[in-house]
């Protein structure tokens, strides 16, 4: 029989360990405080995808050579979305209090799939304050998730279940009139994804064309539910966007609330990043009747820089939430007291039971920050793409794409001779060379059949300077390549 003390798995020499802990701290804390100085992404080279790429280990390996590994073959390939030109998709930067509420998450190792201990409390704290932040009443239901993909899920998966479908206990049931979902065409594919999931299927989700400044249009919504209760389905909700992700467009989510309310139809919304606008006085009225929605989806990750993963969904009624989600076999039964104890577990409002304590470094950056300072921090990102969005319409070589409604900027090079096909390839290739330069990391998209550079700007770190920067490196990326091409 082993020795007990050698069969653990903690350090057999605690001073050691601490040694290299305090050295692997003091090492992140430099990692980003000198963010600005390295390049904002790099590719991996071979040499560590070999690396990386080893026999499943079946010896050990001395700690101080795994973290040596580590700093060798992974930190410095990073996605690179805490520099302060990673313009590419919606990465918040993190913040590093972070750094104190993860290794503190760690250390106490909590499974908040619910029993009665201090990690349930921080997290019923976190969704009170959410409720607070979006004007959703005491009665709401709430639950920390990976993010909006399966904060749309959980909440249009409470929304099926209150349709009175019974999908519980009796599956999804085609012979029955079709539950219809909306959308703009420019709402994000997760809620495609949610729909397939829940077993409603792409053809239970309507499209509604957006309009010229991306909104949905609420006219051929409010038609397209006619038709459909006409056709003999039943619709049961719709979908608001607040920021989407391609160009950053808030749908009118006040007439999209007073249209379900008319209807009698869930309205969720997508708020993803776009909905933490609560925050600021000045961008607030933009997303006004988010606070009547049934459902609300949103990412702290995103635009509040809590590390990754840390989204949300809130439902108004609490109660359907729990119905939709609720499970107790008798070995997760409800005592009165002991561990075992408490009310409402997190479990019982969502598909997993297993879950890590996110909201600690919710609660960190809320306590140390504040939502002023936050909503502060939104507000200059969208003063910046507005800055670079006149830029880019005041220099005769790049075209503007769409217009600037918050953070988001989607622009193209352009180039004499070269037709639309011409110009996608030169923009692509501009937003490589971009990113493998490590000047800026932006991202493409597609805008009206044009390919954009699209430039997404969340991220506390960002300065006014890295505008002028990204358009300086744009502009001779354009340069070199029509070189290398020709005219």
């Amino acid at each position: 029989m082993s020795n007990s003390t050698q069969s653990s798995l903690d350090p057999r020499d605690w001073d050691a360990f601490r040694k290299l802990a305090h050295q692997a701290l003091d090492e992140a804390l430099g990692y980003i405080e000198g963010v600005r100085e390295r390049p904002v992404w790099q590719p991996v080279p071979q040499t560590a995808r070999q690396r990386l790429n080893e026999s499943l280990p079946v010896a050990p390996t001395p700690l101080e050579r795994v973290y040596e590994e580590f700093r060798q073959s992974i930190l410095p390939y990073a996605t690179g979305n805490i520099h302060p030109r990673f313009f590419g998709w919606v990465h918040g930067a993190g913040q590093p209090g972070n750094m104190i509420a993860e290794m503190m998450a760690a250390a106490m190792n909590s499974n908040c799939g619910g029993r009665d201990h201090g990690a349930i409390y921080v997290e019923k704290e976190v969704i009170e304050w959410c409720k607070q932040m979006f004007g959703f009443p005491p009665a709401a239901g709430g639950l920390l998730v990976s993010g909006s993909s399966m904060a749309n899920l959980i909440a249009l998966g409470t929304a099926r279940d209150a349709a009175g479908t019974a999908v519980r206990a009796r599956g999804v049931d085609n012979g029955k009139e079709r539950l219809m979902a909306y959308a703009s065409d420019e709402t994000h594919q997760s809620v495609l994804k949610a729909m397939e999931i829940l077993g409603l299927g792409a053809a239970g989700l309507r499209k509604v064309p957006a309009r010229t400044d991306f909104t949905i249009d609420v006219a051929e919504l409010r038609q397209a539910i006619r038709h459909d209760r006409a056709a003999g389905a039943r619709p049961f909700c719709v979908v608001g966007c607040a920021g989407a992700v391609n160009t950053g467009a808030i749908d009118n989510l006040e007439d999209l609330a007073q249209l379900c309310a008319e209807e009698k139809i869930w309205f969720h919304v997508d708020g993803a990043f776009g909905g933490l606008c609560v925050l600021s006085q000045d961008l607030a009225p933009r997303v006004k009747g988010i606070e009547r929605a049934d459902s609300l989806a949103f990412d702290f990750h995103k635009w509040a820089h809590v590390q990754y993963d840390a989204g949300c969904v809130l439902v108004r009624d609490g109660e359907l939430q729990r119905a939709a989600f609720s499970m107790r076999p008798d070995y997760l039964q409800h005592l009165n007291r002991g561990l075992g104890g408490g009310d409402i577990w997190p479990c019982d409002l969502g598909p997993e039971l297993s879950r890590s304590f996110r909201a600690l470094k919710v609660w960190f950056a809320l306590k140390e920050h504040g939502t002023r300072r936050l909503g502060q921090a939104i507000e200059r990102n969208c003063e910046q793409a507005q800055y670079l969005a006149k830029k880019v319409e005041a220099h005769p070589a790049l075209e503007l794409l769409t217009p600037c409604s918050l953070n988001i900027v989607c622009f193209r090079a352009l180039a004499p001779g070269l037709d639309d096909a011409g110009l996608d390839k030169l923009n692509q290739e501009i937003v490589a060379d971009l990113q493998e330069s490590g000047v800026a990391a932006p991202s493409t998209s597609r805008v009206r059949g044009c390919l954009a550079i699209r430039v997404n700007i969340t991220n506390h770190r960002t300065q006014f300077e890295d505008m002028d920067i990204l358009v300086d490196a744009v502009l001779k990326a354009a340069q070199a390549r029509r070189a290398l091409t020709g005219p």
